[in-house]
């Protein structure tokens, strides 16, 4: 028995950057979620009325337990989870302040290189967003 689509699961999130504290080099924090054993970026459904933006917000500050400020818009990311069609907003966000605490959700974060952070991401569809923020970081 085939399950019909629903209506499209609205989700937002960030990818997010900081300075290292070490060399000053480009860092993205990646979590780790044990449900599903994957490293992605924060993100997470919307919830009732709730923003794209503001939903991302909140995502990434549940997750990753840090503050962040929002930059450009990425590319919207849009896939078939659990047999419904689900679409998620980004936008780059740089790491203001915070500490990680783990928890259901997310047991591990970890701050890579963006050539290591593409490397480490489960599903090739996030792989992009990495390329997007370079972009946007350090425009042509």
């Amino acid at each position: 028995m085939t399950r019909a689509p629903g209506p499209t699961v609205l989700a937002a999130g960030c990818v997010l950057w900081r300075h290292s504290p070490h060399d000053g080099e480009l860092e993205i924090c990646l979590v780790h979620r044990p449900k599903y054993d994957d490293w992605s970026h924060p993100k997470g459904k919307l919830k009732r009325a709730e923003t794209p933006l503001d939903g991302a917000l909140r995502e990434v500050e549940e997750e990753t337990g840090h503050r962040c400020t929002p930059g450009a818009r990425l590319p919207t990311v849009r896939y078939v989870a659990q047999g419904r069609p689900k679409e998620v907003s980004y936008w780059a966000a740089e790491a203001t302040e915070g500490h990680f605490e783990p928890n259901s959700e997310v047991d591990r974060i970890i701050w890579l290189a963006p050539t290591a952070a593409r490397n480490r991401l489960t599903q090739p569809r996030d792989q992009h967003l990495v390329d997007a923020l370079l972009s946007v970081l350090n425009p042509a």
